[in-house]
């Protein structure tokens, strides 16, 4: 399997975290799970081989797709060799890029056909090289920045605290915001309430923790990243990944190379 990141234009640096690419030239052509844990992104994918994945409930995905936050871990199948490039977004893309209300989207997925009139299905086709389907992706992102811009600095603040682990109570002090003022915030520009998007910024440390062997044990990873016991950590982690603690510890070394949302 080959895995490639490519970083954003600085242009797209506020959208866009990465771009990336996943392929696998294999003749087997009996099912592959991958299980998509929760990262707190949206994003989009273009599979050249048309449907060759099929959803969490068994669909057949769409062959240029936008997808919002999920609520908890989700599992891909995919039948023989497959080549995809990817748009991890930044959490707030889907209202400032797309001009949607990102509670439409969470938990879903939808055809960009649907959000706006574009042949970029066709010219992702006709590139010859990755970097000009990089290119071609960022010309059309621009230009639905440009025409959907709509950015909220409240949000991006706290959506930077919580990452870095800011409490959500500081966040509301600082702020001036009262909790419900904020999830209906959350809801329209993130589609996640700012409690669910904590937990699963928590995870998302536990993940660096774990693979970076920064623990002494799991109660103590639990109780640094804000947990009051073990059995909720774990609880989250199950939810969020698929897995306990010690299992996604034992398939540690079967995980995608650099990619650490989806695992085989």
């Amino acid at each position: 399997m080959n895995f490639q990141i490519i970083p954003p234009p600085a242009s797209l640096k506020n959208y866009v975290r990465h771009f990336w690419m996943l392929e696998d030239q294999t003749d087997d052509v009996s099912p592959k799970t991958f299980t998509a844990m929760c990262n707190g992104i949206p994003g989009l994918i273009f599979q050249e081989k048309p449907e060759a994945f099929a959803g969490f409930e068994g669909e057949r995905l769409p062959q240029l797709f936008v997808f919002g936050q999920a609520k908890q871990y989700g599992q891909l199948h995919c039948y023989g060799s497959f080549r995809t490039i990817g748009v991890s977004f930044q959490p707030t893309a889907l209202k400032s890029v797309f001009g949607l209300n990102a509670n439409e989207l969470t938990h879903q997925n939808t055809c960009i056909s649907q959000l706006t009139k574009t042949s970029l299905t066709e010219q992702l086709l006709n590139c010859s090289s990755l970097q000009q389907q990089v290119d071609c992706l960022s010309t059309f992102l621009l230009a639905q920045v440009r025409r959907h811009e709509g950015g909220n600095k409240k949000v991006e603040y706290a959506v930077d605290a919580l990452q870095q682990g800011t409490n959500l109570s500081r966040v509301l002090h600082d702020l001036n915001l009262s909790g419900r003022s904020l999830e209906r915030l959350f809801h329209s520009h993130i589609g996640i309430a700012p409690s669910l998007f904590t937990r699963i910024c928590r995870f998302q440390t536990s993940l660096a923790f774990l693979r970076q062997g920064r623990f002494h044990s799991l109660t103590d990873l639990a109780h640094s990243i804000g947990y009051y016991d073990q059995s909720h950590f774990i609880r989250d982690f199950k939810l969020f990944s698929g897995a306990s603690p010690r299992i996604y510890l034992r398939k540690t070394i079967e995980r995608m190379p650099g990619f650490p949302e989806w695992q085989s």
